[in-house]
């Protein structure tokens, strides 16, 4: 009875275990096909970033260039004859125009001489009359009658000779311009060859530019240019004259604007820079700030793309203004990122906002949170 008792109590010990062993493992399986060995990374969060809708506008590339405005003409006026220097109506500085009387010589005995060859001219006139009337009459030689013309050409010439050099002691601008320098002064004796003054022809103006080889074949005469001068004044400018070789020691090609001078407010010597149309391209105007470099250091701009993801665009700055520059290398239109995009990278995805929506503040929760991601990936 006893063996019995021990036997029973056995087999009900046996079924206990096998009982518990068994809801161990059923609960065991349930909650490993139930619950992950590694917990789910939570979603990281998404940067807001403000954008703003633009298109492309079509803007004129120019070539900008650094040159020199020079005078159009440059002329030294010399005396052509002797004589004491008796006035010098125009001061140095001033205003000419073509014929301008600039030095005045002393007559001298030159109206004497002029006298003399007038009344010379008068009797050989005389001669020469009355041997024709002798030769017609057959009282007179051929021989005699051309020595008669030819005594009345000399004395025609002296007297046109005594009038040039009277003519010439009146010192004239042979164009309009500025006496830059007048070197005599009341009382001086000059010589033929001696300089009297300098002429300087401002109008128009020329402007002197050097063209790079790789450019010269975009610049063609006749084109209408901007012209900032030094001096703060600004004029349009023409193209009218293309070096047809380079220089050897530069390579470059010189080139020659024209620009109107009248007032002459525009003095020689200036430097000036000049801004030549050379092509019109499509392009978006945008502030220098929204420029960027990305890992291989290209210049671009971040925007947001159709897919809400962050999209660097390589652009070439084709034109500055005050206030912007304008670049090529984005799509037509683009949802350009103005706040924030220095927070994102490439690729990254973004929650795009216009300035209506929901105008972003840096120092706010969404400036907060770009930054502290920013901080995280270091």
């Amino acid at each position: 009875m006893r063996d019995k008792s021990w036997l029973l109590a056995a087999l009900v010990a046996a079924a206990l275990v096998l009982w518990m062993v068994s809801g161990y493992v059923v609960r065991g399986g349930e909650r490993a096909r139930t619950e992950p060995d590694v917990e789910e990374a939570p979603d990281a969060p998404v940067t807001t970033v403000q954008v703003r809708e633009q298109r492309a506008e079509a803007v004129t590339r120019r070539l900008e260039l650094q040159g020199q405005a020079l005078p159009e003409r440059v002329v030294t006026i010399r005396a052509e004859v002797t004589g004491r220097v008796r006035a010098v109506p125009v001061a140095k500085g001033g205003r000419v125009e073509a014929g301008t009387v600039i030095a005045e010589l002393a007559q001298n005995d030159r109206q004497a001489r002029l006298q003399e060859a007038q009344a010379l001219v008068k009797q050989r006139q005389a001669e020469a009359e009355a041997a024709r009337k002798l030769a017609d009459s057959g009282y007179q030689s051929d021989t005699r009658v051309r020595a008669a013309d030819a005594a009345l050409e000399a004395a025609r010439a002296r007297l046109a000779t005594i009038r040039e050099e009277i003519d010439q002691t009146r010192i004239t601008s042979a164009f309009a311009g500025v006496l830059d320098e007048r070197h005599v002064e009341e009382g001086d004796y000059l010589a033929p060859g001696d300089p009297v003054g300098r002429i300087v022809d401002l109008d128009p103006l020329r402007i002197a530019v050097n063209v790079s080889q790789q450019d010269i074949d975009s610049v063609t005469e006749g084109v209408q240019a901007q012209a900032r001068f030094a001096t703060g004044e600004q004029r349009e400018a023409t193209v009218r004259y293309i070096a047809s070789e380079a220089t050897e020691q530069t390579r470059t090609f010189r080139v020659e604007l024209e620009v109107a001078n009248a007032d002459v407010r525009i003095p020689a010597g200036v430097s000036v820079t000049v801004r030549i149309p050379i092509e019109t391209v499509r392009a978006h105007f945008l502030s220098p700030a929204l420029l960027a470099l990305n890992d291989e250091g290209a210049l671009g701009v971040k925007t947001v793309a159709g897919d809400g993801r962050v999209a660097f665009h390589p652009v070439e700055v084709v034109r500055a203004e005050l206030d912007g520059v304008w670049v090529t290398g984005l799509p037509e239109a683009v949802r350009l990122i103005t706040v924030g995009h220095g927070f994102v990278r490439h690729g990254e995805p973004v929650k795009a906002v216009t300035a209506g929506e929901s105008p972003l503040d840096l120092n706010g929760h969404a400036g907060r949170d770009a930054l502290a991601l920013a901080l995280e990936r270091g």
